[in-house]
């Protein structure tokens, strides 16, 4: 066999040693599994921003807050998070309002609320990004590993040979290599979709709390 064919991938893992191999499956279940969330979140997320968009549009287009509500009421689980924020908030409003006379009262129990529909909404958007941050943080460690064993491997094997070649070297550096490269390739997209989700879901959040804030006003007028 050539030296060319014994540094192929499939060659280099295939004759590695135990642990690198299982560093490397490790590794390529990691990347599998981080890529399958960062689809789902980047579904995920578009879907939230494209949601916010409509509701925000029919909201301030000056129709009716009932019909608003009656409509978000019934397709509680097709709406998005600004939706079900309004809807929360305007449930208790009008609970709140017919049996107080207490402004304030009212004010703070739809504002409540609104507050833990909004903490539930952002948990949802924010579930699996810390998988992606410990996958971004912690492959390359763990491709490292892999590389020094393999590297401990290549330079045991060299103590019994009583001159070193490059044939003889190389496919243990090598494979051990291949464990780093595996390492970065899971942690590369987890790092960059982690920070790409982050700052999505921090400005949706904000978002959110800019219409909380608008609506509260807004329903403060109405008691007057």
């Amino acid at each position: 066999m050539t030296l060319t064919e014994n540094l192929s991938i499939i060659s280099l893992v295939s004759q590695a040693s135990v642990l690198v191999q299982l560093v490397m499956a490790l590794l390529a279940s990691l990347s599998l599994i981080s890529w399958y969330w960062i689809f789902r979140k980047s579904f995920q997320i578009r879907s939230a921003r494209n949601k916010t968009n409509g509701f925000e549009r029919d909201f301030w287009s000056g129709g009716d807050l009932n019909g608003l509500f009656q409509s978000a009421a019934a397709a509680r689980h097709q709406t998005g998070g600004m939706e079900r924020i309004f809807e929360s908030g305007y449930r208790e409003f009008t609970k709140l309002r017919a049996k107080s006379h207490d402004h304030a009262a009212t004010i703070d129990g739809a504002r409540r609320a609104m507050r833990a529909t909004y903490q539930r909404e952002m948990d949802d958007l924010e579930a699996h990004l810390a998988f992606l941050a410990s996958v971004g943080s912690v492959s390359p460690y763990i491709g490292l590993l892999g590389t020094v064993w393999g590297i401990m491997n290549a330079f045991r094997g060299l103590s019994n040979v009583s001159s070193a070649t490059l044939a003889q070297v190389a496919p243990g550096i090598a494979e051990a290599l291949v464990a780093t490269a595996i390492g970065l390739f899971a942690a590369i997209p987890a790092v960059v979709a982690y920070n790409r989700f982050a700052h999505d879901i921090d400005r949706i959040g904000i978002r959110f709390e800019s219409f909380m804030e608008e609506f509260s006003n807004i329903l403060q007028r109405q008691l007057r």
